[in-house]
């Protein structure tokens, strides 16, 4: 070899190291990076948190919240945030090969996905909230609901058979009943403050909502050692060694 091709090979060496003209890590081939939709707001810090308890850290986490996507600091793996309501949509159609998104969210979709894994972090519950608590016990004919949930309150007063119309909205809920626009209202409770700033009552708890882990089905057999990975360590950290 000569000196020349020793030198062009050491160049071509190095470009496999750069990271905005610094040498840091190798850079991952596109199919064996791993993409997770994480879903911004309220659960963000605590899924970013877990996954860092996991050994998977994101770069820039201080600027996280104006950033759309990142990297973590090996470089395989890869985070899109999106609202909450996307995430089933990029992992079902395989954009991300995984996502962690509220329970809440996977109920409303119908998703075709896996959920290999409740994460135990942003818990809370759906409920149905009026400013009357005997509301289903007066007979008030159609009940006027309103959610941002229409399908889980939908199946909920269909299973009960109680006749209803959904109102939906995007926000602001707890103002419907208030206002008039609605009997009640089915929406998501952390705390209950709000609900009990505005006059409401928790009158049903449709279902509890934790995190959850999803996977994309073709991804989970394609990349499945790295998926593989991530579960086992992240169901160790979640449920220790207790879980038989």
């Amino acid at each position: 070899m000569t000196e020349t091709q020793s030198g062009l090979q050491k160049i071509d060496s190095a470009k496999q190291y750069e990271d905005d003209g610094e040498t840091s890590h190798p850079k991952t081939s596109p199919s064996s990076l791993l993409t997770i939709a994480i879903a911004k707001g309220r659960m963000q810090a605590a899924a970013l948190e877990l996954l860092a308890r996991a050994g998977i850290c994101a770069m820039g986490n201080g600027q996280l919240s104006r950033k759309l996507t990142t990297e973590d600091e090996t470089g395989r793996y890869r985070f899109i945030f999106v609202k909450p309501a996307d995430v089933p949509v990029y992992v079902e159609h395989g954009i991300a090969d995984c996502g962690i998104v509220g329970q809440d969210v996977l109920l409303e979709s119908e998703g075709d996905m896996l959920l290999p894994l409740d994460l135990r972090i942003a818990r809370c519950q759906i409920v149905v909230a009026a400013k009357q608590p005997e509301i289903f016990t007066d007979d008030q004919g159609v009940l006027r609901v309103a959610t941002k949930y229409p399908e889980i309150a939908r199946k909920y007063f269909g299973a009960k058979g109680i006749p209803v119309e959904i109102i939906g909205l995007s926000g602001s809920v707890e103002l419907a009943p208030v206002l008039g626009l609605a009997n009640c209202i089915v929406d998501l409770m952390e705390t209950g403050r709000t609900l009990v700033e505005n006059g409401l009552h928790v009158v049903a708890t449709v279902a509890d909502s934790t995190a959850r882990l999803v996977v994309n089905r073709a991804s989970y057999q394609l990349k499945a050692e790295t998926i593989s990975s991530l579960i086992t360590t992240l169901d160790l950290i979640v449920n220790g060694s207790t879980k038989n």
